[in-house]
């Protein structure tokens, strides 16, 4: 389906698939700068970029408050207190030799690795400081991934191995995007 679209006097013809590569593309360009922005921050070795494997390795919710989408995957409420929450920044910079403690708490999150809306825990082993030059890049994929998980177009497995790809490698997120966006 196509419409019309006056530009300054001037009548172009603009196809929805056309619109729907630009926003593909804006998307990736997007997720290469901000790609560029984390590693322009993290070579100084204060965060991490990724999980560690060996300390957050992902973990499936194991004690439901619900089970949701036609998979009928388990649910986890969000229950993660700022203690436990603080417990994981000092774990990773004792671990690892991060600075994050010494940087404005305001730049990290606490992330879920396997997101709560993909079946994934609040157990350490699913818990990670990351960096807002991280997660700008990286939020994206997990909505459009529940999405797709709730509409029945991508399973819980397939999806936790979407995220995992995307999470330790920053450069695939916007290929992940696009394509989860066709499932």
């Amino acid at each position: 389906m196509n419409f019309v679209k006056p530009v300054s006097g001037v009548r172009v013809l603009v196809s929805f698939s056309s619109l729907k590569r630009a926003t593909q593309l804006f998307a990736a360009v997007f997720t290469v700068l901000s790609l560029q922005t984390a590693l322009a921050f993290s070579p100084t070795g204060k965060f991490p970029l990724g999980p560690n494997p060996q300390t957050t390795p992902g973990d499936l919710c194991n004690k439901p408050t619900a089970y949701r989408y036609p998979e009928k995957i388990k649910y986890c409420d969000r229950n993660v207190d700022s203690q436990f929450k603080n417990e994981i920044i000092q774990m990773y910079d004792r671990q690892f030799g991060y600075t994050i403690e010494n940087m404005q708490r305001s730049q990290f999150k606490i992330d879920h690795y396997i997101p709560l809306c993909a079946g994934g825990s609040n157990e350490r082993e699913n818990l990670w400081p990351q960096h807002v030059s991280v997660y700008t890049i990286t939020d994206p994929l997990e909505p459009l991934i529940c999405g797709k998980m709730s509409a029945g177009r991508l399973t819980q497995a397939k999806a936790v191995e979407f995220i995992k790809a995307a999470k330790n490698d920053l450069s695939k997120v916007a290929d992940i995007i696009k394509t989860v966006s066709r499932l």
